[in-house]
């Protein structure tokens, strides 16, 4: 058995080479550079947290990038970026909801000493800056019209577009385009 001396190396490694670029990977990239800030836009207008609505837009790439050699049409990538943005802004909606109904469960338990359910100050202040009588009353409206109004008027997304990623007939994204339009307007005349 043979020991080496300290500070001998052995034969030289040169690093091995990249692994070669997929189709997917060129395909991922130009959809980043096209609508990372797009995407990102829509699932905060939803989730109105930058960090959520980064991560969700994110998971979204990963999705697309991971599943890229299922879709059919490389047009319709956007679509499946889109659908997976939607779905999962939804799905952190779901467990925001869980999270705060466990939380007040929480604060609510006898053996609970000294806590509130007041917000941290980065919550206020988020709350004060986008305090505005559109955004308060368009996050009381139900979720369908909700999406429906920010994918149309804020995303400046087509009815068809807006219909293939929340999974609804044309239709249905005119009647809650119209219900939520309506409901916003009388909120907004009852706050004024």
């Amino acid at each position: 058995m043979q020991l080496e001396r300290p500070g001998a190396r052995g034969p030289a490694h040169s690093p091995s080479p990249p692994a070669p670029r997929s189709p997917a990977d060129d395909a991922i990239s130009a959809l980043y550079a096209a609508h990372w800030n797009p995407l990102v836009r829509l699932a905060w207008l939803l989730l109105h947290d930058q960090g959520a609505a980064e991560d969700v837009v994110q998971d979204a790439f990963i999705a697309t990038h991971r599943n890229y050699d299922r879709i059919r049409e490389p047009a319709a990538a956007v679509g499946y970026l889109r659908r997976a943005v939607v779905n999962g802004a939804r799905s952190v909606q779901r467990h925001n909801v869980v999270v705060r109904r466990e939380l007040v469960a929480e604060a609510g338990r006898a053996d609970v000493a000294d806590r509130s359910l007041a917000a941290s100050a980065e919550a206020e202040a988020m709350r004060h800056l986008g305090d505005g009588a559109m955004l308060a009353a368009l996050n009381r409206l139900p979720n369908r019209q909700r999406e429906v109004l920010v994918l149309r008027y804020f995303a400046d997304w087509s009815e068809a577009s807006i219909a293939d990623a929340l999974g609804i007939a044309p239709g249905s994204v005119k009647a809650h385009a119209h219900r939520g339009l309506a409901a916003l307007r009388a909120r907004l005349e009852e706050s004024s």
